[in-house]
């Protein structure tokens, strides 16, 4: 069973998952300083951009309008969002390419630097069961506002990875990756198949000197 891994953001879906969930957030009244919430998501991931991303910094702002409330309140919040708001970004030559690898009996896995909380529900309604995704913190029952574990972000992915394959870094040889972004090289140059889906202009240039296959979804 060969490996198919998927980074979710830009590559699956068109947006960011993060900054989608930020907005709905705002919208549904869950942040209480809107403006300042969304120029700070909005500064973070213009680092991203950029590779300079303090992930740590980035999840504690996102998380804390969940900090206190229910998980029970938050996956239905999140159930909500991803049917009104992802459900129409997803790319059709995504789910071809999704239903492909099934089709061959691979292993899907998206693996992606947003929370769990996103990923998991959208992974599910892709049709995903396996993701990688960062760690939040659930205590009683409510958010904390903190995160748990290695966080899925450039050198962090491929950790999480080899932790789920059991250090088994020879199935990385046979394993496709797709993704849109160069915080994905590490991962991508470990993988005997990398796919530039959407690339930005870093990943662009690595690919088309590597030869790697450069995928325009829509």
């Amino acid at each position: 069973m060969k490996l198919a891994l998927f980074d979710l953001d830009e590559t699956l879906i068109s947006g960011d998952c993060s900054s989608l969930w930020s907005a709905y957030m705002v919208a549904q009244g869950w942040v209480a300083d809107k403006q300042a919430f969304l120029q700070q998501d909005a500064a973070l991931m213009q680092q991203y951009a950029v590779g300079k991303m303090d992930m740590q910094e980035y999840m504690r702002c996102t998380l804390m309008p969940l900090t206190g409330r229910s998980e029970h309140d938050v996956a239905a919040m999140v159930g909500r969002y991803v049917e009104e708001i992802i459900a129409p970004r997803i790319y059709a030559q995504a789910r071809e390419c999704l239903a492909t690898h099934r089709a061959r009996g691979d292993r899907t896995v998206i693996i992606s630097a947003s929370g769990e909380h996103l990923v998991r529900p959208i992974a599910r309604f892709l049709g995903v069961e396996e993701t990688l995704a960062i760690g939040v913190d659930i205590q009683h029952g409510r958010f904390t506002g903190a995160t748990q574990g290695t966080m899925t972000y450039r050198e962090g992915k491929v950790s999480r990875l080899l932790e789920l394959i059991n250090q088994d870094a020879s199935l990385l040889l046979q394993a496709s990756f797709y993704s849109d972004s160069h915080n994905d090289l590490p991962l991508l140059t470990k993988v005997g198949q990398p796919h530039a889906v959407n690339p930005d202009a870093i990943l662009l240039q690595h690919a088309r000197q590597a030869g790697w296959p450069v995928y325009a979804w829509r």
